[in-house]
């Protein structure tokens, strides 16, 4: 019985991109970068080039009609990922514009040919493979030409057994393209334009002989280099639940009278929904949150999309900070992906080996994302909220809520069904006066108060004070909570209405 055939995956040194790739790049393969200009191909071979290259493992990068590789060096040292010390020692570059001028394809194959057999590399790069292509159908070669052309490429390659890369100018994927056929990989790279916002994005859509993530994965080029953002959900696998079951330990919110109304405190594990208007107090309960944990010895993490917590005002969250219990994601920066978001996150978790995680708030959150992501926030949270579960963390998320008269809601975005537990605060009028009310309104696979309580915030954080029923001389004894339609001149002053 004839064993199967082994192929090595090189590590790329682009991270993310090994994950897309299902496990690296296949050695030998004989692969095509394609895209429209300036969305980041060229940067993404340099960067594979000085990750893969070595003594052992030469590399020729043979430049065409492009750029000279003088002025192309000189913007890549800009890069992190450059090493000066590879150039002309693993790294050589090539100039073949005198051979592709004339759009003879036999003479650049030729020189292609003769360079690699002197210098035997393992990796071979050719950009702008796009213009070899354009020059000979200015000679008038037909595509027959062409295509035999790149098949004694492939085959040359392929017998000195070395990874090769043509880096070409292509707008459309669904193009007739002998390319496209001979090739073993197809990494198409774009990039899009939304108001002010730009989002690049990577499809692969083939590698041979193994299984790559479906779809576009957004990526981002920094002085760092290229980074992809690979799909959370694949890499994560939610952790294996305890003999007594998910959510049967209860951690305490920071809010004693709040863990009794939770039916004990909350569940370790589930996810929690905080909503309310402006200045209703949830940043306050986010915080109480986190201190709790810090006081019990456990770390958390905090993704600011709005203010700052490190700073002065919010002093309790910048000793945690300091203290080093608390680590801070700043996300507000613009024309984030939500995998990016999560990586951050993740990263961070495991970093501290966080327990706790709260996300302030979900409509920074929306605003930091991309126009293309805003489109379907549903989906967005959905893997946000699917994404931390994974990492088996207890997860607070603030949401800014508009009082209304005429309906009662949860979350702007009809997205409460994701959490596992609800807790509202509100706003209402009581004896001429603008008071807090909170909520315990879903706790799942658990009991908890229906109670309506009333609340006040001072040095000490929140403290809850008595149910709505506890109040006397309301409406004659008989207090209620409603969602009135319209609001009268003879309305009793101390009637409680929701604002």
């Amino acid at each position: 019985m004839t064993s199967k055939v082994t192929i090595n995956r090189l590590a790329t040194g682009v991270p993310g991109l090994d994950e897309v790739l299902g496990g690296g790049l296949p050695e030998f393969s004989f692969n095509l970068l394609a895209g429209p200009p300036g969305c980041g191909k060229t940067t993404l071979a340099h960067q594979m080039m000085f990750a893969l290259a070595s003594p052992e493992r030469t590399a020729l990068y043979f430049t065409v009609l492009g750029e000279p590789p003088l002025k192309m060096l000189r913007y890549q040292q800009q890069f992190a990922f450059f090493d000066n010390d590879k150039v002309n020692q693993s790294i050589r570059f090539i100039n073949l514009s005198d051979s592709t001028a004339l759009g003879d394809l036999d003479a650049v194959l030729e020189k292609i040919t003769h360079e690699v057999q002197a210098k035997n590399p393992a990796l071979v790069f050719v950009d702008s493979f796009r213009s070899v292509v354009l020059a000979s159908q200015a000679q008038g070669k037909h595509s027959g030409e062409l295509q035999r052309f790149i098949q004694q490429l492939g085959m040359l390659m392929t017998s000195w057994q070395a990874t090769t890369f043509l880096i070409g100018e292509y707008f459309n994927e669904t193009d007739a393209n002998p390319v496209f056929t001979v090739s073993d990989g197809l990494i198409w790279v774009r990039q899009s334009v939304q108001r002010n916002s730009m989002v690049r994005k990577m499809e692969i859509l083939k590698m041979r002989g193994q299984p790559t993530l479906p779809g576009l994965h957004t990526f981002r080029i920094d002085q760092s280099g290229i980074q992809v953002f690979a799909p959370m959900l694949q890499r994560l696998a939610r952790p294996e639940p305890s003999a007594e079951g998910l959510g049967s330990e209860r951690l305490s919110i920071g809010v004693p009278d709040l863990d009794l109304m939770l039916g004990g405190g909350l569940p370790r594990g589930y996810s929690v929904l905080v909503s309310g208007p402006s200045g209703s107090g949830k940043s306050i309960l986010a915080t109480a949150f986190l201190a709790e944990g810090a006081r019990r010895g456990e770390t958390g993490v905090i993704a600011a999309f709005e203010q700052q917590p490190s700073g002065s005002r919010n002093p309790v969250l910048a000793d945690l900070i300091a203290a080093g219990s608390l680590g801070l994601v700043d996300s507000r920066a613009q024309d984030l992906s939500i995998d990016e978001i999560l990586l951050q996150l993740v990263q961070e978790i495991q970093r501290l080996k966080a327990t706790r995680v709260v996300i302030d708030s979900l409509s920074g959150f929306e605003l930091a994302l991309a126009p293309t992501f805003r489109e379907d926030f549903r989906e967005s949270l959905m893997r946000l909220v699917t994404g931390l579960a994974s990492t088996g963390v207890t997860v607070m998320m603030t949401c800014e809520l508009e009082d209304r008269y005429n309906d009662l809601r949860f979350s702007p975005y009809g997205t409460a069904f994701l959490t596992d537990v609800i807790i509202v605060q509100r706003y209402i009028e009581l004896d001429s006066r603008l008071r807090r009310m909170m909520a315990v309104v879903k706790v799942r696979g658990s009991a908890h108060s229906d109670e309506l309580r009333l609340f006040s915030v001072n040095g000490n954080g929140i403290q809850l004070g008595e149910t709505l029923g506890e109040r006397e001389g309301l409406l004659g004894g008989r207090p209620t909570l409603c969602l009135p339609k319209k609001h009268s001149e003879s309305q009793p002053a101390n009637e409680a209405r929701m604002l």
